[in-house]
């Protein structure tokens, strides 16, 4: 590979990473719109609201960038971009099309988990750095919440892993078979859960809950900041979901899917992305308490079970 042609490929994951979340919250306004009656949303501009994301843009853009006079300024201003880096670097790595991936690593799978972890940095950082108790309560629970969730998810995907027989997620992608769909099913219900559990996203979202601690890490930032942070939740969402259709829901594969692969991934995505916008407006918050619960006696042991499940079949055949 040239450098020419790395540099063309990180240019067009640059572009899909800005293009790519900016989608997912117009899509998020509408369907939050139709499903809770929203006015603004399905009628701002000319054409079923359109405008409500630009109008939010616009309205960023005016705020004041204020930076507490006791907070830690280099490191409050450095917070967003820890939070948003890492989801740009996760998505270099995931195969969109055959043979196609900024970054075809051997390890596709351990890298993208291991580099979408680090994310969280961002959210302690900026709760530590905002010398605000509410800011630092919200990051020691976006803590807590990470060590709960991040174990099942491991879990699941060792799972899919070993049943593919590598790390790689292209060739994880060629091992995939439909029957998958129904096999290695528990084991994605329990990583959509924990990807949104990750993702600070309700009903897990006791982090910046407002009736509790006003708005967690995010209460001091303003401005561009934070729609940055905003963004890299958008992101997020975008990675999980091509994440989760790369691992259980086959990629690329598809009819056609020499010439419309990309299509389709991006499709199985779009679709697991609006699933999680669903789920948003279904569930009300959990309690931190019924958070922890969760993880560790339900998803963990759920978890464990798909990942003997698969041993065992990998054994046995």
């Amino acid at each position: 590979m040239t450098w020419l042609e790395i540099g063309i490929r990180a240019a067009g994951v640059l572009a899909a990473f800005l293009v790519l979340p900016l989608l997912v919250g117009q899509t998020e306004h509408k369907v939050m719109a139709h499903m809770q009656g929203r006015l603004g949303p399905m009628y701002a501009g000319a054409y079923h609201g359109w405008a409500q994301l630009v109008a939010d843009g616009a309205k960023f853009v005016q705020k004041e960038d204020i930076v507490p006079a006791a907070a830690d300024r280099r490191v409050f201003k450095l917070a967003p971009a820890l939070a948003l880096i890492p989801y740009l670097v996760a998505l270099a790595a995931i195969p969109v099309h055959p043979g196609f991936a900024v970054a075809d690593l051997p390890g596709g799978v351990l890298f993208v988990l291991a580099v979408t972890s680090v994310g969280i940095l961002g959210t302690l950082v900026a709760g530590w750095a905002s010398a605000n108790k509410y800011a630092l309560l919200g990051a020691m629970r976006s803590a807590a919440q990470l060590l709960a969730y991040e174990l099942p998810m491991v879990i699941a995907v060792a799972s899919v892993a070993l049943a593919a027989g590598t790390l790689s997620l292209g060739a994880i992608v060629q091992a995939w078979q439909p029957w998958w769909l129904l096999w290695q099913l528990p084991g994605g219900l329990v990583f959509l859960t924990a990807a949104v559990a990750e993702l600070q996203r309700p009903p897990f979202d006791m982090p910046i809950a407002d009736s509790e601690i006003v708005f967690g890490v995010y209460t001091e930032y303003t401005g561009l900041r934070f729609a940055l942070f905003l963004l890299a939740e958008y992101g997020g969402i975008v990675v999980m979901s091509l994440l989760f259709s790369t691992l259980y829901l086959g990629g690329w594969r598809g009819p056609f899917d020499d010439i419309a692969g990309w299509a389709w991934t991006l499709l199985k995505g779009f679709a697991v992305a609006v699933l999680m916008i669903w789920i948003r407006v279904s569930w009300p918050r959990l309690r931190e308490d019924q958070l922890q619960r969760f993880a560790w006696l339900a998803l963990i042991p759920l978890a464990l079970a798909q990942l003997a499940l698969t041993a065992l079949v990998i054994v046995l055949g």
